[in-house]
């Protein structure tokens, strides 16, 4: 028999496209059942959890859930604290004098870690609470899950992003560095592979966190392309590392956010960096860097449509579990067939805390690039990508400029 009480829904972490997505397909499951109460959305995460900060969403008509569905960003709101111990204390307290017997919880490993404390909490007291992890990050990097939602959207508009480039560059040739975000894992970055449609289209290399990078070799495999093409775009990775590991970026900043993480790309200087470095060590001289930043993650009007509909039911798989069968855990999508995917419920132990990086099956052997594998492996997640035309003629044969 399942529990009676209230439903409580939060999110953590950076925005995505999706991300209410998730959140809207949990209110709108547990609506459904008879056993709950009410069902609570706390404002600004764990932090609007511990100081009460909560809208009755029982109260929301099922039009108004659905255009939030379809709204970017962080509907409730978000916070960047990391609870530790004594936090999830607190997070447990306040579920347990409202009569909140369901927590779901959207983001990545660290929120994971956070329901994983906040439900040994509720059995050490002996109160009866399912918890449940309902994934999310851009960065495509938890544990279990064959992918995250909210990835596949900023795939899309980085693969895009770099088709646009693509074609401006190609009318006005130079070199192109674009900076995206990924500060251990390269997924999202190896995505702009899907901006190529003819075979001299950019990105022609692609600079992941997984694999060192030396200014040398990153030189010569500028002026490669650039001879090659006669321009150059390169897509690297906000957390690309030296050869002592250390991430390249770190070196010129001191500035860190909230969990004492060196801001790798808020500032602009890496772009700035690999700009001087061809400068200064090539002939090169038509060079420009842009950092995507917040960009990738809520862009308006830009998202997959497979990234909305497994984020909606990831949120509804957390109602299903945890509701329907007093289960607590971490939802991690499964991927079948070609494509296809299923649901299940991970211990949440197996999720928390660590993240995963890209398989070395998916970069290529010069670490300058992806795999046709992991093009495969993207592709669905990103879905149709629009078209690029050229013009189709002949060149008219030259009188004074034989």
């Amino acid at each position: 028999m399942a529990l009676k009480g209230k439903v409580l829904v939060a999110q953590g972490g950076g925005p995505t496209a999706v991300i209410n997505q998730s959140v809207v397909g949990a209110v709108l499951e547990s609506r459904k059942f008879t056993e709950v109460t009410r069902v609570y959305g706390a404002l600004h995460g764990v932090r609007g959890v511990v100081n009460e900060d909560f809208i009755d969403l029982t109260e929301c008509t099922t039009q108004n859930l659905l255009d939030v569905a379809g709204t970017p960003s962080s509907g409730l709101l978000s916070t960047r604290d990391k609870p530790d111990a004594e936090y999830c204390k607190k997070i447990f307290e306040t579920c347990r004098a409202h009569d909140v017997r369901y927590f779901f919880y959207c983001g990545g490993n660290d929120s994971a870690d956070s329901c994983r404390i906040v439900y040994e909490e509720a059995k050490a007291a002996g109160y009866e609470m399912q918890v449940i992890h309902v994934p999310k990050t851009i960065d495509n990097d938890l544990k279990v899950t064959d992918h995250c939602p909210g990835f596949g959207s900023a795939a899309k508009f980085v693969a895009q992003a770099f088709a646009g480039v693509n074609l401006d560059n190609r009318a006005l040739p130079g070199v192109y560095l674009g900076v995206v975000m990924g500060r251990h894992a390269g997924f999202l970055t190896a995505a702009s592979i899907l901006a190529k449609q003819y075979p001299d289209d950019g990105p022609h290399l692609i600079y992941l966190p997984e694999r060192p990078l030396t200014k040398e070799k990153f030189l010569a495999d500028v002026q490669a392309a650039f001879d090659k093409y006669g321009r150059c775009i390169v897509a690297v990775s906000e957390g690309i590392v030296g050869p002592s590991g250390k991430a390249i970026a770190a070196e010129f900043t001191n500035e860190k956010d909230a969990h004492g993480n060196v801001q790798l790309s808020g500032t602009g200087a890496l772009g700035d960096l690999l700009s001087e470095w061809v400068k200064s060590g090539t002939t090169i001289k038509r060079v420009r860097a842009d950092t995507l930043g917040y960009l990738q993650r809520s862009f308006l009007g830009c998202v997959s449509e497979v990234d909305q509909r497994e984020a909606r039911e990831v949120g509804e798989k957390a109602a299903h579990y945890a509701i329907g069968h007093g289960m607590s855990g971490s939802v991690s999508i499964m991927r079948v067939g070609d494509y296809a995917v299923e649901y299940k419920l991970s211990a949440l132990k197996d999720v928390a805390r660590e993240s995963v990086h890209m398989p070395d099956k998916f970069i290529n052997a010069d670490a300058n690039g992806v795999t046709d594998e992991f093009v495969k492996y993207v592709k669905p997640l990103v879905g149709p990508m629009p078209t690029q035309a050229r013009f189709s003629a002949p060149k008219v044969e030259k009188v004074l400029n034989k």
